[in-house]
């Protein structure tokens, strides 16, 4: 299920969710550092460089993720230091370090799968793509200690997708997109690492696909007709 875009915090470490701001806003605005806002039925804000031609991109740079909690997740569930609260720094660290390991591992595996070869080195038919998640929640973040209760939810939490095309060359910026999602199911269920594991790696999943296809879509497209693009 798509989710309202909401605002990121003023204070975030990574430059990539930083620069995603004004696309997070509740009101997308209609150009974004010379992209134009195009119409997408699959994402929830996309922008594109006016006649930009994806047509010679055949291999992609796929940098590591950014990934940050949602504003307060950590206080929200407690810490560690704190007798019988749960989340430690470390806790939250190990969280987000696996959440980047799985999300980098899902969007290689989705570009190779769409036909594309996965390099590291820039090149003139190289795309160089860097992605993240802002506001990640996870219900339940499984520490489980003496006396606590159990956690059932039809959420298992959510995120906002962050991801930048530019020429691996050149640095030209050609691209951006963010696509804002939570994570719920008709029943309650338990929600536990496993729980949580399964469903997240169904939701990076899906990003990782969708960004794919859209590569594909927008070489079939290209050279972009941006005008065209944002009446449809």
């Amino acid at each position: 299920m798509r989710v309202k875009l909401a605002a990121l915090p003023i204070l975030c470490a990574p430059m990539l969710l930083c620069l995603a701001q004004p696309a997070l806003a509740a009101k997308a605005p209609d150009t974004w550092d010379g992209l134009m806002h195009v119409k997408s039925h699959k994402i929830q804000a996309v922008y594109l460089l006016p006649d930009a031609d994806f047509r010679v991109y055949t291999k992609v740079i796929i940098d590591p993720p950014d990934i940050a909690f949602r504003k307060n997740w950590q206080r929200e569930h407690g810490f560690a230091e704190d007798p019988g609260r749960p989340i430690s720094n470390e806790d939250a660290r190990d969280i987000l370090e696996k959440a980047k390991a799985g999300f980098h591992k899902l969007f290689v595996e989705a570009y190779q799968k769409a036909g594309y070869q996965v390099v590291d080195q820039p090149g003139p038919d190289v795309l160089r793509l860097s992605t993240g998640i802002a506001n990640l929640d996870v219900v339940a973040p499984d520490a489980m200690t003496a006396g606590r209760s159990w956690t059932f939810s039809r959420d298992a939490g959510g995120g906002t997708m962050v991801i930048e095309a530019r020429d691996s060359r050149t640095g030209a910026l050609l691209g951006r997109a963010v696509d804002a999602r939570n994570m719920d199911e008709s029943r309650v269920y338990l929600r536990n690492s496993v729980t949580n594991t399964a469903d997240f790696e169904d939701l990076f999943g899906r990003w990782a696909k969708l960004s794919a296809n859209g590569l594909t879509e927008l070489k079939a497209l290209s050279p972009i007709n941006a005008d065209g693009m944002a009446k449809k």
